[in-house]
């Protein structure tokens, strides 16, 4: 039996645990999100955003099941923020294209000469 007592701070742990690894979804998720965030004003990145998205939902049930021996929530709620600002410059891009394609086709109406009231 060990005299040594766990500390306060730390939580005791059994020697057979494995060590927290790293999530791959999570690393997958911030780089979706990244790619998201840079093609999003190219409409693109809906695509790799939506992926993101159902791949967070994914890696939050892992990481909840793994009780903490999965690790990776910040990159998990960073790529979940990217994938958003990348469906935002989507949807602004959309938005702007329909507002010029509207101002050009308001533009093209006849020209009439200065003496037709």
């Amino acid at each position: 039996m060990s005299s040594v007592a766990p500390t306060a701070g730390q939580p005791s742990r059994h020697p057979l645990d494995p060590e927290p690894v790293s999530s791959t979804k999570a690393g997958a998720v911030l780089a979706l999100g990244i790619v998201a965030a840079f093609t999003g004003v190219l409409i693109g990145g809906l695509v790799p955003a939506t992926i993101a998205l159902v791949l967070a939902r994914q890696a939050r049930v892992d990481m909840r099941g793994a009780a903490g021996f999965l690790v990776g929530q910040r990159r998990v709620r960073t790529g979940v923020a990217l994938a958003w600002v990348g469906i935002v410059l989507a949807a602004a891009t959309l938005v702007v294209a329909s507002i010029a394609g509207l101002l050009h086709l308001a533009g093209a109406g006849r020209d009439y000469g200065p003496t037709v009231n």
